[in-house]
């Protein structure tokens, strides 16, 4: 279409809390997914950077990370100081990564970048954690989409 803007969400952006995927404990997920007319490339290289999270993961991410010995990312987030522990570099779009909170919980982040006809998509599962109401879960999946947006913002204007 004409008119179509150049980022979109996917018709499939979200399931209501309790009706999407759920782990072995019963806890429901929500995949939040964009397209971006940005190559899968690109937008890897973006979100695989550890120096650029503050740009994108807001949610995340609050000033520039440090990046221990063992490869695992340190950083100032809106809960504290958390560590983020990514799977290694890979050419499937896979950006997994463990997200262990102050208070040693720790999440298990799905993140994918794959090849779509209009550039790429970006899927990010959002899990709910234990005492996690099912508003607070839709808002979480709500930043995540605004996070989501500003990553493929910025591939599109990274050359």
């Amino acid at each position: 279409m004409e008119d179509e803007p150049e980022d979109r969400r996917s018709d499939a952006r979200g399931r209501a809390p309790g009706t999407g995927p759920e782990d072995a404990a019963g806890t429901p997920s929500l995949q939040v997914a964009l397209v971006t007319t940005a190559a899968p490339e690109r937008v890897y290289e973006i979100a695989a950077d550890p120096s650029l999270l503050p740009r994108w993961a807001h949610g995340l991410a609050e000033a520039e990370p440090r990046v221990r010995a063992d490869g695992v990312v340190e950083v100032d987030s809106p809960y504290g100081v958390v560590t983020v522990a990514f799977v290694p570099r890979n050419d499937l779009g896979v950006l997994d990564h463990i997200v262990t909170l102050p208070d040693g919980t720790s999440v298990l982040n799905p993140l994918r970048v794959v090849a779509h006809p209009g550039g790429s998509e970006i899927v990010f599962t959002v899990r709910r954690t234990p005492g996690t109401s099912a508003q607070e879960h839709e808002a979480d999946a709500a930043a995540v989409l605004r996070d989501l947006e500003t990553l493929a913002g910025l591939a599109q204007r990274v050359k």
